[in-house]
């Protein structure tokens, strides 16, 4: 028996150095410091009797023996978290989550998954970060991120992916606006007014860009904002018509402050998925992505609707 030779903080510091590419920012993933990080695995080395890393200039290498232990250091750390599974004490877990978003996501059902989140492990803390598609998804590839709820297309396709749902898009106007527009408008009847929409590099308004091009519009009608939530109160101003996800906007379409247009096109909807790197995720991370299915297709908190 080993007992104590071995402990879990070993075995974690040594899969987060290597996850994380450095000493410093295994510290910061692990809220701890970089002494206590080298202490760890120091202890690690000299219990096993061979060093696991390559300490030099460059960036932390694994040795050939490190290499070898890497995948067992692994499942000795999800075995332990199986455990307290079954034994239904997730409180036990007392990790960090570090969660990327969209603002979509930030803005709709965020926090129906954090209610779960809470509910399921309540002692996980949650590092959030909420960017734009392409970013979080760099992020995820680097490392940074253990959980990404994002939008595609993705420039990975190693990473474990669970669908979530789709977000529809809608034309929407204030009440006035609505009110000067005749029943169902065509593409270029909307094209007279101001198009307000989000983020120039997403694909709904690269179609957008692209049907206003074929048919001859005005695509300086277009106005872009990469933050989904500043096109809101820009919408009930009546500054223009929006081109935006449905769910972002229910509870101004429930109270009537903004009405659908019902138009003969529409982007493609948002598809979105949890994202997570399977190799060296945690097995509540995995959990996570399924929590995130739930909360985005069966809405937990009652919104003002």
């Amino acid at each position: 028996m080993i007992k104590s030779q071995i402990t879990f903080k070993q075995l974690e510091a040594f899969t987060f150095v290597i996850d994380a590419g450095t000493f410093r920012a295994a510290a910061t993933a692990l809220g701890t410091t970089q002494p206590n990080i080298s202490a760890r695995i120091a202890a690690l080395e000299t219990a096993l009797g061979a060093p696991l890393l390559i300490r030099d200039s460059g960036p932390v290498r694994l040795t050939e023996h490190g290499e070898k232990l890497l995948k067992k250091a692994r499942e000795v750390l999800w075995a332990g978290e199986a455990l307290i599974q079954e034994a239904g004490r997730q409180e036990l877990i007392d990790e960090t989550l570090r969660l990327g978003v969209t603002e979509l996501v930030a803005c709709t059902w965020l926090q129906d998954f954090l209610r779960l989140m809470r509910e399921t492990y309540p002692n996980i803390r949650i590092q959030l970060e909420v960017d734009l598609a392409t970013e979080i998804d760099a992020r995820l590839m680097q490392g940074q991120l253990d959980l990404a709820l994002q939008s595609g297309p993705f420039k990975s396709t190693t990473f474990a992916n669970e669908a979530l749902g789709h977000e529809n898009y809608c034309w929407f106007a204030n009440r006035m606006l609505a009110g000067q527009i005749d029943g169902k408008p065509t593409l270029a009847d909307l094209f007279e007014l101001t198009i307000l929409t989000h983020a120039k590099h997403t694909q709904a308004c690269a179609a957008l860009h692209l049907m206003a091009e074929k048919n001859g519009l005005r695509r300086e009608r277009i106005v872009h904002s990469s933050a989904l939530s500043a096109c809101v109160p820009m919408v009930l101003e009546g500054l223009g018509v929006a081109l935006l996800p449905e769910r972002l906007l229910k509870p101004e379409l429930a109270s009537g402050d903004l009405h659908k247009i019902e138009m003969d096109w529409l982007p493609d909807p948002l598809s979105f998925h949890a994202r997570y790197a399977p190799t060296r995720a945690a097995l509540y991370v995995e959990k996570a992505a399924q929590l995130a299915k739930v909360a985005m297709q069966t809405p937990l908190i009652k919104k003002n609707d």
